[in-house]
């Protein structure tokens, strides 16, 4: 059975559990203890060498990275949650990059100093509101046109926002959403897939 080692409040393990429920696969989950430093020890660290969660490890196959992994249990379940052809394949992957580069880590910046308490310089939080502005009109324009980031159907594109923005609506990025209205009703729409409520805990 595929094998995951990750910590439930991680945003990227939460990538691969929402990849998991999503395409209904079966999985046991290992926690790695954050509080007592178990991510930076042995034995995970053999099985992520940054020391970060999450790993896999599927009879044997080992691998590590969450958009990697969440590509690799997508498409060993049959593909659903990426498109069929190359043009929709190719928007996917533009919109899991404008995530990797432009949203996540400026989302974090406000999860960092509100949810996790680590202070932030007030020109860090500035900036990263900025950007945060930026990235949200482009999705908003893009969520204009298509239900889902990558067109008619939701994908690994749409997965891979959902643990940011879930821990940045409980900041003052919010506001910065909320003037956003496509953007505010997709997030709406896909926080409440019953699968992202279980990845998440909330069932």
């Amino acid at each position: 059975m595929m094998k995951i080692y990750g910590n439930p409040m991680s945003t990227c393990t939460r990538k691969v559990l929402m990849t998991l429920a999503e395409t209904n696969t079966p999985f046991e989950m290992t926690v790695v203890d954050f509080s007592k430093g178990e991510h930076k020890q042995e034995p995970h660290l053999r099985r992520q060498p940054f020391g970060r969660v999450p790993s896999l490890d599927d009879d044997g196959f080992e691998m590590f990275e969450s958009r990697a992994m969440a590509r690799y249990l997508n498409e060993k379940a049959g593909g659903k949650l990426a498109p069929s052809d190359a043009k929709g394949r190719a928007k996917m992957e533009q919109w899991i990059s404008i995530e990797t580069s432009e949203f996540s880590a400026n989302a974090m910046k406000f999860v960092a100093e509100y949810v996790f308490k680590r202070p932030q310089e007030p020109a860090v939080l500035e900036a990263a509101g900025k950007a945060l502005v930026t990235t949200c009109s482009v999705m908003e324009a893009q969520l204009t046109k298509t239900p889902f980031l990558a067109g008619p159907d939701f994908t690994l594109a749409d997965v891979g926002f959902m643990p940011y923005l879930d821990y940045a609506m409980a900041t003052p990025a919010k506001d910065i959403f909320a003037k956003f209205p496509h953007v505010m009703s997709w997030w709406n729409k896909i926080s409440e897939r019953p699968t992202w409520r279980k990845a998440t805990g909330k069932v």
